[in-house]
């Protein structure tokens, strides 16, 4: 009988150490004042357009664009990835990737020019491509087989053709990169 309540004992201490459910990552808040984009090194804005991706390990990759978080899993891959987020693009909440219902159209402003953005449901994104009149309604596995290609009308706008970048910041502002990049 001791042996039973032993094995019950040890099988109920193993559960409670590897705990009842899955981890959860949650995201963080952005904080304009440090946050910069993992891949471009842009200032990420708390708008609709930041992502972010939280490792297994709990740290949390921040992104000013949709396409940038995707660069980041082309060039990292995803076995390290614990969850990714992206924000509803009406009340700025954050959304799990996966849950996400997205919009995409070339003239679709965005911080990289990836004309992409994200909704919390297929009706807040039907609501903007018929309010727009613009767009395509894609799910996050129809973003698995997307081109992922900046605007070229909307880079140009990061150029003045003389060999100076310009950085296009989110207010829709062009500041200079004097380093000549």
């Amino acid at each position: 009988m001791k042996k039973g309540i032993f094995a019950l004992s040890l099988v109920l201490v193993l559960i409670a150490i590897t705990g009842c459910g899955k981890k959860t990552y949650q995201p963080q808040a952005i904080n304009e004042d440090v946050d910069v984009c993992v891949i471009c090194n842009m200032q990420v804005k708390d708008d609709a357009f930041a992502t972010q991706i939280v490792t297994k390990e709990g740290k949390s990759l921040k992104f000013d664009d949709i396409g940038c978080m995707n660069e980041w899993k082309s060039k990292n891959g995803t076995s390290e990835i614990g969850m990714a987020y992206v924000r509803d693009y009406n009340d700025k909440e954050w959304i799990e990737y996966g849950k996400a219902a997205y919009v995409y159209d070339a003239s679709i402003r965005t911080p990289m020019a990836y004309g992409l953005i994200s909704f919390k449901d297929q009706k807040s994104a039907e609501q903007f491509i018929q309010e727009q009149g613009v767009g395509q309604m894609l799910s996050s596995e129809e973003l698995a087989n997307h081109t992922w290609e900046q605007s070229n009308d909307m880079m140009d706008m990061h150029s003045d053709g003389e060999g100076h970048d310009h950085s296009h910041t989110h207010d829709g502002n062009m500041s200079e990169d004097k380093s000549g990049h």
